[in-house]
């Protein structure tokens, strides 16, 4: 299934962000996926989930987050926050990738989309535990660089692990993975679930930059959160490229000693594509076959287990983020309502 709810998507340009994410990124996938599906002869009623009625509650949200930065969220410490996670003022006070002035759009909307999108990523692992394909791809989320006491990395709120704590707290679930291919260390998840048997981590990514070029010790004499390691890490260093899929593969071969998971949880971010519009992404640079050979075995691994899965789309950058989404998210649907025509262009 397919989760796409227009309402939740965030134009960071409204806010006047200046960050490089495609306005129309999620609206671009969608639209690509639903002409190939049309021309397999599937009617939306096939593949499509409606989005429900779900909103989050601050007790929510306390599950994964400290109380006074709820309060911030929650209050007039908003603003501040999103400037802090979003990195829009530098050292010297100065607006960066930022220009308030052509804001159409209050921080105050920006968060309420923000929670939207965080409930969708919720819903997600609701479809992925009562669909017969037992697989659904949120268009949307992977904010996984959100931390207990902060946002970081342009995450406000960890929609991943918010979602597996309410799982959790309904009982849906008791045990959850996550996989988390995105570009950039999955810092936050893996600080936000330390020590906890019920949440097995993963991540593949670059072996160097952001965050983990921040100082390890921040002023007050205290490690730094992003500094906390997965329970799997796979760094890849530049120019390894060619031991990447190999490396993902005997990490998901691990996780094979951690049980069956309830859930599990895949960060699906394409910023290590070598188009990417990111900066701090160009020390991984796969191309478009090897990010589709990366998502169709993570999707083979669960699926040949039986283990619920839930897609994040999270990180990827500029005009030609939405190309990797496509073929993958064609072929985990294919697969998922036992399709034989299982080999989509890339």
């Amino acid at each position: 299934m397919i989760l796409y709810d227009p309402e939740s998507h965030i134009s960071l340009r409204d806010y006047g962000i200046l960050i490089p994410v495609a306005p129309d990124r999620s609206a671009r996938v969608f639209s690509e996926i639903e002409t190939r599906l049309a021309a397999r002869g599937l009617a939306r009623d096939r593949w499509l989930a409606s989005p429900e009625p779900i909103e989050l509650s601050q007790d929510d949200i306390l599950r994964v987050h400290s109380p006074e930065y709820a309060r911030r969220l929650y209050g007039s410490g908003l603003e501040q926050a999103v400037l802090e996670a979003f990195e829009l003022i530098d050292d010297h006070g100065q607006p960066h990738r930022y220009a308030p002035e052509t804001a159409v759009r209050s921080m105050d909307e920006l968060f309420a989309s923000v929670l939207r999108w965080t409930a969708r990523s919720y819903q997600a692992g609701v479809e992925a535990l009562s669909n017969g394909g037992r697989f659904c791809y949120h268009l949307g989320g992977g904010a996984h660089h959100g931390h207990y006491t902060f946002g970081h990395g342009f995450c406000i709120v960890n929609d991943i692990v918010v979602s597996i704590r309410k799982l959790q707290a309904e009982h849906a679930v008791t045990t959850a993975w996550v996989i988390d291919l995105d570009a950039h260390k999955g810092d936050g998840t893996a600080a936000l679930t330390e020590g906890d048997e019920s949440v097995t981590t993963l991540s593949i990514h670059m072996a160097d930059g952001w965050p983990l070029d921040l100082p390890e010790v921040g002023p007050s004499g205290a490690p730094h959160p992003s500094y906390v390691a997965s329970d799997y890490d796979i760094p890849v260093a530049a120019g390894e490229e060619a031991e990447y899929l190999p490396r993902l593969e005997a990490g998901l071969a691990a996780l094979d000693g951690r049980g069956t998971p309830g859930v599990a949880y895949v960060v699906g971010g394409v910023d290590p594509y070598e188009h990417d519009g990111l900066p701090s992404t160009q020390s991984l640079r796969l191309t478009l076959e090897q990010l589709v050979a990366r998502d169709r075995m993570t999707f083979d691994f669960l699926h040949d287990r039986g283990i619920p899965q839930a897609w994040l789309m999270a990180g990827g950058y500029g005009e030609r983020a939405w190309e990797p989404y496509v073929p993958s998210i064609e072929y985990a649907v294919a697969r998922s309502l036992g399709l034989s025509d299982l080999n989509p262009s890339v």
